[in-house]
Order: structure tokens, then sequence, then C-alpha cells
């Protein structure tokens, strides 16, 4: 069992939120939480990477000296693939390309679910009692996350309506927002520190769960 302090908005202890590691997959499986950051990294991909061969270049089609005589080697016009600005010789001409991986619903979430329980035991989850603003207030915001020992990278998981947040952290440098049901695996290795709320945290864990295997308590109930 995984023992996280819970803090209020000034940073101090109010409470412990204990952690079953075999709701979160038991053991941390590096390969597996490998394959899907590829996956999402890969999904992510829009395919169109392209490039101009010196048909499609901008510059005149002129020879720029005379074949003989100068010394020099034989010049085409500026548009070849030897000069610079030219073509590419060899240019991507392809009208579309997918690189999107699959990946079984279950080893999804029980990655989402390892990323978790990696960060569980690091103390890398800062949870918050109420992440609560009446107004926007990004320097309060700032406040509450120094209160709680944030100093790299932090992903702040909050609810949909929570949009005085969400408003103070985005003029933040290195804390990006995401939606508690939106937690992925991907965003989780992508920072460094969690900040959510208790009841997002167990919500999130309730909505992870698998029928069976894969680590998972036997009887769950299915989720995100």
């Amino acid at each position: 069992m995984i023992e996280l302090p819970i803090y209020d908005s000034t940073g101090k202890q109010v409470d412990t939120f204990k952690v079953d590691e075999a709701l979160l997959g038991g053991e941390i499986r590096p390969a597996l939480l490998k394959q899907a950051y590829v996956r999402s990294h890969a999904n992510r991909r829009q395919g169109s990477a392209r490039t101009k061969n010196r048909a499609a270049v901008e510059g005149s089609t002129r020879k720029l000296f005379k074949q003989k005589g100068t010394g020099n080697a034989r010049r085409g016009p500026v548009r070849t693939n030897v000069m610079k600005g030219g073509g590419v010789a060899f240019a991507k001409r392809r009208t579309g390309a997918d690189f999107r991986q699959d990946m079984p619903r279950k080893m999804r979430r029980l990655a989402n679910r390892n990323a978790l329980l990696a960060k569980a035991i690091d103390q890398e989850i800062k949870v918050i009692d109420k992440i609560d603003f009446k107004t926007p207030r990004t320097s309060e915001f700032k406040t509450m996350l120094d209160k709680v020992g944030i100093d790299r990278t932090c992903l702040v998981a909050l609810d949909s309506g929570n949009v005085n947040a969400r408003l103070s952290a985005r003029n933040l440098d290195s804390v990006d927002t995401i939606r508690w049901d939106q937690l992925n695996a991907f965003e989780l290795l992508n920072h460094r520190y969690l900040v959510i709320e208790k009841a997002n945290l167990q919500a999130f864990i309730d909505s992870q769960h698998c029928t069976g295997g894969n680590g998972a308590a036997a009887g769950s109930k299915g989720g995100r």
C-alpha cells in the first residue's frame, strides 16, 4: 500500500491517500509503458512531410553560364539539386502517410494505471484536497505549486468545469492542464509531477479498472 500525502492550497498536509499497487498493475512494466508512449507519439504524426523537386521550387530555368570556356564545372539552372535553395534530388512526393499504431483497450488501460503507479512510487503525485479559485489568479496558482514542492514540469488534472484554475495555470512555464478523465500514459510520462484533487484521483483509478487479468482487481468495473 502506497500512502500519498494530501495537501490543502497552502501546502499543509491534511490527510493521506492510500493507493493499492494491485489496482495499478502491481508492478511497473517498462516495455508496456514504452509501447504506449511510442503509440501515442506515432498517432500524433500528421504524415504530411513533403519536399520539392527541381520542378517545384522557384527560380529561372536559364543556364547560369556557358557550358565551356570558364574552367568551372558544368552548371545548369539555379533550381538544380546541387545549388543552395534548389530542389531535392529524390523528393518525397507521397500524398499521405499513416503512422498510426493500434493497442488493445486492456493494454491501454493497464499502461495508464502503470504510469500512475510509477508516479506514486516516486512520490511525484501531489494530491490536493480541493483546487478552487474564485477568479483566475496565476500568482496564487504558482504559490500553491511552490508550497507542495513542484520544481519541475507539472501536469495538472482538473474537472472540465474548473475554468478558473485552468486559466490560472495557462501562463506558467512547464505547467500543462488536462481533464482528469483524459489522463494517459503519454502525458503522465511527459511530466515530472502530477497535481490532482483527491476526488478526481479516486475517480480516475476507479474508471481504469478492467474486469479480471492485467493486474486489476477481479470483478472491478470497466472504464476508460
